[in-house]
């Protein structure tokens, strides 16, 4: 838990980071917000040391980077397990991600991108040598994301 509730300053920056956290520097922050520059480094120091932030990564198009299927399998683990699979489903090579459900039979799903469907069927294997059911697989077409509105601070009321 936050040491601190965030404000629309800690938003604003989340929201700033989320667009472009390479190249939006602190100054650049500071100007949106209307603070100073050592304001949004100690918050964003605050932010991550509070877990609000967990970490910075890049935004890979699979597709364009030769691995145009992603592939969502919709599996079921028993309730006890769910959780401590996930960092092993983590280390299956072609697993990008790995979420747990709290909803429905499907427990957990599981995103994987590959070169073909050579590549996607060993890791469906290996997802049912671990113990889990795989209930439904689903190709995607296309992901995009887009920053959390609640956190523009020209949106907040």
């Amino acid at each position: 838990m936050a040491d601190k509730e965030i404000d629309d300053v800690d938003r604003a920056i989340l929201y700033a980071l989320q667009e472009d956290a390479r190249n939006m520097s602190s100054g650049d922050i500071a100007e949106r917000t209307g603070t100073s520059d050592s304001t949004v480094r100690k918050r964003i120091q605050r932010l991550e040391s509070d877990d609000i932030i967990k970490g910075y990564s890049v935004s890979v198009d699979y597709q364009k980077s030769g691995y145009p299927l992603r592939m969502l399998l919709y599996c079921t683990a028993s309730i006890p397990e769910r959780g401590t699979l996930i960092p092993d489903i983590l280390e299956i090579d072609g697993v990008i991600s790995v979420q747990e459900l709290v909803t429905g039979e499907e427990n957990l799903l599981v995103t994987v991108v590959g070169e073909s469907d050579n590549e996607i069927t060993p890791v469906a294997q290996e997802l049912l040598d671990m113990g889990l059911t795989v209930a439904d697989e689903v190709l995607v077409r296309s992901h995009e994301t887009t920053p959390f509105g609640k956190f523009d601070s020209k949106d907040s009321s």
